[in-house]
């Protein structure tokens, strides 16, 4: 199995659990349940749940390839263009039921991939993304957020 399927099969959620719902990130507008919930939608658009249109301009679109497919993590505070500086609204009443959402569309984007290994999502950054694409950028997304409440 890939490392980093077996890490969000296996190793990501225990992570989530430990977060309270007052805790406060090292950098960043996100509680701890909207990261959650920001993560949710990350797997929904990795696998077609959620559609959105290429943000990047053709012309820098290489560079922003090279960049999700390297070893190199995002940067603290590094800006999303479909957030705003508030925090999207909440959808659960808890972080349990956002992590047991989290949990279930990463289930749902595996089994996707699993039945589609040929299919490629739009990601509005970076551009049509395979399956292992896929999975590299979200590793790299998630542990950005580990990082930001300080579980890895």
């Amino acid at each position: 199995m890939n490392p980093k399927e077996h890490f969000f099969k296996v190793e990501y959620i225990p992570l989530l659990q430990q977060l309270s719902d007052n805790e406060v990130g090292l950098w960043g507008v996100l509680t701890p349940q909207g990261m959650i919930e920001h993560m949710t939608d990350a797997f929904g658009n990795g696998y077609g749940r959620i559609k959105l249109s290429l943000q990047t301009p053709e012309a820098i679109l290489p560079k922003m390839r090279d960049f999700v497919l390297s070893e190199k993590p995002f940067k603290e505070n590094t800006k999303n263009a479909l957030m705003s500086e508030t925090p999207a609204p909440l959808r659960h009443n808890s972080i349990t039921e956002a992590i047991l959402e989290l949990e279930k569309d990463i289930k749902a984007f595996i089994s996707f991939y699993k039945s589609n290994p040929d299919h490629k999502e739009m990601n509005p950054f970076f551009g049509e993304l395979n399956y292992d694409e896929q999975l590299h950028l979200l590793h790299k997304h998630a542990t950005h957020h580990l990082k930001q409440f300080n579980l890895v």
